[in-house]
């Protein structure tokens, strides 16, 4: 009798599971934009109806999150550097904390996601090929929801709370030594790469200056009717990789 192959076990498996996985919804737009207060309000509705939601931030892994802390506070990186680092926290969470919650069957909240990279990092003068590489293999959002403003709005957001960060304010492109005037320039980029994106990769759009309520409320009808992107068809690579490093998820 012939034997079934390792590669075939494991894509049988992952078409298993795909019908009990956990939804994974991103959170995505400029600063200012309200995603982490519509992010909060989701996960207590959803905890409210039953889901055990798991929430996870843009830059928090444990692994790396203390070198990239380190690094911004003297300013020593290097555009591709800071790309690479952050990629690297990415995949660390991916592994670490997202696939395991989703293939346990909870519900995964990210405040930001992958297009969080390719629109700073693209507004910083690096190409989206090299950077869809860094990221790979791709763990794909089932529902990608998307604050839209304008730059000139997320930098009066900004400007009315606190002074940005050096690289949040993309000072280390600008080369201007105002960190407000740096990041009106910046997030102009920003929001260009964002728009761009959200027509590739066909994210749906929430109107960022709209009531906190009425967001919440649209936000929940996406979710009530998001089907699940097919990992078989979307994220095959990324979910095997992890499965061949994590014998206890086939156990």
């Amino acid at each position: 009798m012939a034997r079934t192959s390792p590669a075939r076990n494991l894509r049988r498996l992952i078409a298993e599971r795909d019908e009990s996985r956990g939804l994974l919804i991103a959170f995505e737009g400029p600063d200012g934009s309200g995603k982490t207060t519509q992010r909060k309000l989701l996960k207590t509705w959803l905890a409210s109806r039953g889901h055990t939601v798991v929430s996870t931030r843009w830059a928090s892994s444990a692994l790396v999150k203390p070198l990239l802390k380190a690094r911004k506070r003297i300013r020593a990186l290097s555009t591709e550097e800071y790309s690479l680092l952050h990629a690297a926290d990415f995949r660390h969470r991916v592994e670490t904390a997202i696939l395991p919650a989703l293939w346990a069957g909870k519900t995964v909240l990210a405040d930001r996601y992958l297009f969080t990279a390719l629109a700073r990092d693209a507004a910083r003068g690096l190409d989206l090929d090299w950077l869809l590489h860094a990221y790979s293999p791709l763990l794909w959002p089932d529902l990608v929801i998307y604050f839209s403003m304008t730059a000139e709005s997320s930098s009066r957001r900004i400007a009315s709370a606190r002074a940005p960060r050096f690289y949040e304010a993309g000072q280390d492109v600008t080369g201007l030594e105002d960190p407000l005037a740096s990041y009106g320039r910046f997030i102009d980029r920003v929001v260009t790469e964002y728009e761009n994106l959200a027509l590739v990769f066909k994210f749906v759009t929430v109107d960022a200056g709209d009531a906190v309520y009425r967001q919440h409320t649209q936000v929940r009808e996406l979710v009530e009717n998001a089907e699940k992107r097919p990992w078989p068809a979307f994220s095959r690579e990324a979910v095997e990789e992890w499965l061949k490093r994590s014998p206890a998820a086939t156990s």
